[in-house]
């Protein structure tokens, strides 16, 4: 090296060339500290949410079937139309059981005059009528009683009403048509509640009670929620599926709702307050899950047990005080006895 440049070098002052790189400033010989964001341990309760698929049907339905056979003169079937109890939906061919109604209702009058005539000459002291023949021509008379009310009941059998008030379904009688007894001739539906009926799996099973409401959504009304209340539930598991067959009641007095649609079932359930940290909060050994503490400077693990998450936010168990101050940012670099250098959290950011 030439002379002139090794006089200029052996003059330049010496730099200092500092700590390493991504080590804390600090007098010499203090330990490092790890940089971290600290938040107060707060409880507060989760809400359980139990979504099923389910189907419905209406509480009140009816299948109105033809008890006698013969032709049908007449129809009131028109499908979707409101009918009350009562009301006249079909009537058949009634001319031989009119016909067998005079003929009852004529032996029947007849019964009762020999029965009057009888008691008149029985009460004036007339010989010629004994107790016997009075006795049996009241007999004779209640037979012809009973067999005009045998006579009225084949009549009215002959009209079908509607059992129940409600929404006619479809039909494909018509007049001209002979039916035999038992044929089905329409279905009526009281769409005014319906019963909706679904699965609960066996670890939901804790949320059922008669009086729950549950929340009914449709495809066909979206954005819409219908609200209900559980009825009943069954008393076993499906040994297959797991799961309890459960049925709710739901309002549908504004018959939107048709028996028969699929909808989506969701019940709530407020669980009692629990600790609750973000899940940047947590850290993992070979103990299971756990949570930083900082107190005084350090930092120290406390386990902890996971009982519920919803987005960010784990509940958990844990023997850490609530208010405690816990580490819910940098928590992955800590280690027991650390010492800490607590960092302002971001805005909004915390539990």
């Amino acid at each position: 090296m030439p002379d002139q440049i090794s006089h200029i070098w052996s003059d330049a002052p010496a730099e200092d060339a500092g700590p390493p790189p991504g080590a804390a400033a600090g007098p010499p010989g203090q330990s490092r500290s790890t940089t971290v964001v600290l938040a107060p341990l707060e409880e507060r309760s989760h809400t359980l949410v139990l979504r099923t698929i389910g189907s419905a049907v209406s509480l009140r339905r009816a299948d109105v079937v033809a008890t006698e056979a013969g032709e049908v003169v007449e129809t009131n079937l028109r499908a979707n139309t409101m009918v009350e109890r009562g009301d006249v939906l079909l009537r058949l061919d009634d001319r031989t059981q009119r016909l067998s109604l005079e003929i009852a209702q004529a032996n029947r009058d007849q019964a009762q005059a020999t029965v009057t005539r009888y008691e008149t000459l029985n009460n004036n002291g007339s010989s010629v009528v004994t107790d016997v023949a009075l006795s049996e021509a009241e007999v004779a008379l209640r037979l012809a009683q009973a067999n005009v009310g045998l006579a009225e009941v084949a009549l009215e059998n002959r009209t079908i009403v509607a059992p129940i008030s409600g929404r006619l379904g479809l039909s494909d009688v018509s007049v001209g048509d002979n039916l035999s007894s038992g044929d089905t001739v329409v279905t009526v539906d009281d769409t005014t509640t319906l019963l909706a009926e679904f699965e609960v799996p066996e670890r939901s099973f804790g949320l059922l009670a008669e009086g729950k409401p549950v929340f009914i959504t449709t495809p066909t009304h979206a954005g819409q929620v219908f609200e209900g209340s559980i009825t009943a539930f069954d008393s076993r598991l499906d040994s297959i599926t797991r799961s309890v067959t459960v049925q709710a009641e739901i309002d549908n007095a504004e018959g939107v709702l048709l028996s028969g649609m699929t909808f989506a079932v969701r019940m709530l359930e407020e669980t009692a307050a629990l600790p609750v940290v973000p899940a940047t909060a947590i850290t993992w050994d070979r103990g299971g899950a756990g949570i930083w503490v900082a107190a005084e400077g350090t930092a120290s693990r406390v386990p902890i047990t996971i009982r519920y998450r919803d987005g960010d936010l784990v509940w958990i168990e844990t023997n850490a005080a609530i208010g405690s101050q816990i580490v819910i940012e940098g928590a992955s670099k800590l280690r027991d006895g650390a010492q800490i250098a607590v960092a302002q959290p971001a805005e909004g950011q915390g539990i």
